[in-house]
């Protein structure tokens, strides 16, 4: 069973949620073909803000419903966070939407301190697992990457070790000082934990003056960089990825029955 994934990899127009919103459906409507799971960065409708009570919107606001008629115009899953509000608290959540309208979420749980997002954002407290045409899929977000527990593929709450994702996907507004990392790390976690990573980022220069260089990828269970998008440059790639072989590469090389218990 195969799944076409699409990552857009993109500027972003800086506390412009208008002119993000108007580019991201231009750039969708470019993907060349049929595809299942489209993936936007990180903050896709203001860049990486921590003007979180201005640029705020609720669950039932312009950029939620965007998603949702995207989804539902091009029969695709769409993957993206945004600043949300709730009751007192701002979440950087992350929105699954299928073409049905169908929405469920994932509040980012590592709040990036040295920008004091854990100043402006509220921490989340549960992993998202997502059911979608036979796969498992686990989105994060940006600062989760470097927490391998947090991201681990098995249970964090019961003592069991067996895989319960497919896919990891993270969306990121990821600095270029620190591109490395950003690399090595989705590489390690697509190795240690089995699956396949998608990793999405920004390019350009933000509010802030930050730079970003995209290096958005997909790996292979196997550590291998399947997809790769220049650095820098303004784009989507869509890359098939193959369920019976990463079931058959888990059956030959069944790393998880060796697996440390733990809960979190």
């Amino acid at each position: 069973m195969n799944l076409n994934v699409s990552i857009i990899q993109s500027e972003l127009h800086w506390e412009n949620v208008h002119q993000n919103l108007e580019m991201f459906a231009q750039k969708i409507d470019e993907i060349s073909k049929p595809t299942d799971i489209i993936v936007l960065p990180e903050m896709f409708n203001t860049g990486f803000s921590m003007d979180s009570e201005r640029l705020a919107e609720t669950m039932d606001g312009v950029s939620v419903n965007w998603m949702k008629n995207q989804a539902k115009k091009t029969g695709a899953a769409i993957a993206g966070s945004l600043i949300i509000r709730e009751g007192e608290n701002y979440f950087n959540r992350l929105i699954w939407t299928v073409p049905n309208g169908e929405i469920q979420t994932y509040d980012k749980r590592h709040l990036f301190r040295m920008a004091e997002e854990h100043n402006h954002f509220s921490v989340g407290e549960k992993r998202l697992i997502v059911n979608y045409k036979g796969w498992r899929i686990c989105p994060l977000i940006c600062y989760d990457l470097r927490f391998p527990v947090w991201s681990r593929n098995s249970s964090l709450t019961t003592h069991h070790t067996s895989p319960i994702y497919d896919i990891l996907i993270y969306v990121a507004n990821w600095p270029a000082v620190r591109q490395r990392p950003w690399s090595k790390l989705l590489e390690a976690r697509a190795i240690e934990n089995q699956c396949y990573v998608v990793g999405v980022n920004r390019v350009g220069e933000d509010g802030k003056g930050i730079t970003y260089t995209g290096n958005s990828v997909v790996v292979n269970p196997k550590g291998d960089v399947i997809s790769n998008i220049t650095e820098n440059t303004n784009t989507s790639e869509s890359v098939d990825l193959s369920l019976s072989e990463l079931n058959d590469f888990r059956e030959k090389f069944p790393m998880s029955l060796d697996g440390d218990e733990f809960t979190l």
